[in-house]
């Protein structure tokens, strides 16, 4: 095994691959570089888009709030309603494809197929907060024009639209005519509104909103004074900064990393999603099994049977690090002419980049910890409010990531964290921002 576990890391070297040759302190100076460029006039990958939400204390009780959840593959809404204690309660819950999702869509039928999905509840309230998980400039009227898809969802008549506007005009073409006012933010905003909203057993010094499920990305709060590319804003107020951190451009990029970029709908574009996200993880994967079966890391039956693979997602690969000997279809095909030797190459290429994703996510965590300018005394600690299947379930990448995070927050910088996990987060987030915008 010692053989096959030093063919692994060469090869993963020879392609600018390998996890421990990531300095993290290095790249989280460069990630924080290029949030501050994102925050002036400066050209910068990171975006830094102003959201124009604050964090409140008080949540309004008994008020019912249309919430919306348009996520990478899922499309959710419900009724909302807080009590006294801050429990929110769900009505009408439904959870149904995103449009563009199998097939390009046009504008109209992109945001009719939204009203199709809120006609249960959509004469419940006027007020609609909406989480839409898509580049997004917000502007100060919390109504927000589409950059770019990411994500693979294919609609692009609707990039470069006003996405609360035109949700209104398909409300109203669709027969209902009661006014609504819809307040647009993003998952990872709505994430740290819920980690504010139910974090009042443990006093936090401030938020920082995560996800790393079909996509990633995180927000933290920032004061006004240090957003110079906006003019306007109360110096002396904070609001919530969506990093956009799945676009950053400077991430550690292999040559693999690079020829799979290059044949996706947007090359160039979320590289360092692409390194790590759920969306993509898969066929990264896929993608380096097949380089390593051409440069004889696997015996010939078992090479042919990768480069033959057209598929490969990340349950496949999941299920294969469990379970090695398992079950799993796909692998079983690929592997039942194979000896050991194949099965742990296999396996030790496939933890090697998630070890990798891991050090990547808490290369982004860190300089969010560290730009929030929070987190320094151990009993008010910052609070990462986190979701995404994959975060939580794919093959103790939450466990990976808190690793990292321990022996460079804690141990060499002294800034302290606490991962929260909320329920529905992104859905009782967006009803926050509605009932408090």
């Amino acid at each position: 095994m010692k053989e096959n576990r030093k063919k692994v890391t060469d090869f993963l070297q020879s392609y600018q691959m390998y996890y421990e040759d990531i300095d993290i302190e290095e790249d989280v100076q460069i990630f924080l570089n290029e949030m501050e460029k994102g925050l002036t006039e400066e050209g910068s990958s990171l975006q830094m888009i102003p959201t124009y939400i604050e964090v409140y204390d008080k949540i309004p009780v008994n008020e019912k709030v249309i919430a919306i959840d348009a996520g990478g593959t899922n499309f959710r809404v419900a009724l909302i309603t807080f009590d006294e204690e801050r429990k929110p309660s769900l009505q009408g819950y439904k959870k149904v494809l995103m449009p563009g999702v199998n097939k390009e869509v046009s504008k109209e039928t992109f945001f009719k197929t939204f009203v199709d999905y809120l006609s249960e509840v959509i004469n419940e309230s006027s007020k609609v907060g909406f989480c839409f998980s898509f580049p997004t400039e917000i502007f100060p009227n919390k109504d927000g024009k589409l950059i770019d898809f990411c994500k693979e969802i294919k609609a692009k008549e609707v990039i470069g639209e006003l996405i609360g506007e035109n949700l209104l005009i398909a409300i109203k073409k669709s027969g209902y005519n009661k006014d609504k006012q819809v307040v647009l933010l993003n998952d990872t905003v709505a994430a740290l509104l819920a980690g504010n909203a139910f974090s009042q057993s443990r006093i936090y010094d401030s938020y920082i909103g995560f996800i790393l499920g079909t996509g990633m990305n995180c927000c933290y709060v920032e004061s006004n004074s240090n957003i110079i590319k906006k003019s306007n804003l109360e110096p002396t107020k904070s609001q919530i900064i969506n990093v956009e951190s799945g676009s950053y451009g400077k991430g550690p990029m292999g040559e693999i990393d690079r020829k799979y970029d290059s044949t996706t709908i947007n090359p160039g574009l979320y590289t360092y999603e692409k390194m790590i996200s759920g969306g993509y993880f898969g066929t990264l994967c896929l993608n380096t099994l097949q380089i390593a079966a051409k440069d004889g890391l696997f015996s010939s039956a078992t090479a042919q049977n990768l480069l033959d693979l057209k598929e490969l997602n990340i349950k496949d690969i999941n299920d294969y690090m469990t379970c090695p000997a398992g079950s799993n279809k796909v692998f079983r095909n690929i592997f039942h002419q194979a000896d050991e030797n194949d099965r742990a190459t296999a396996y030790f290429l496939f933890d090697d980049l998630i070890e990798r994703a891991a050090r990547l996510a808490a290369i982004c965590l860190s300089a969010g910890v560290i730009k929030s300018c929070a987190g320094v005394n151990p009993c008010y600690p910052v609070c990462i409010s986190a979701e995404g299947t994959t975060f939580y379930k794919f093959n103790s990448l939450k466990a990976r990531v808190e690793s990292y995070l321990d022996g460079y927050l804690k141990k060499r910088i002294n800034r302290y964290y606490q991962i929260v996990h909320i329920r529905n987060a992104s859905l009782i987030g967006a009803a926050i921002a509605g009932l408090t915008n």
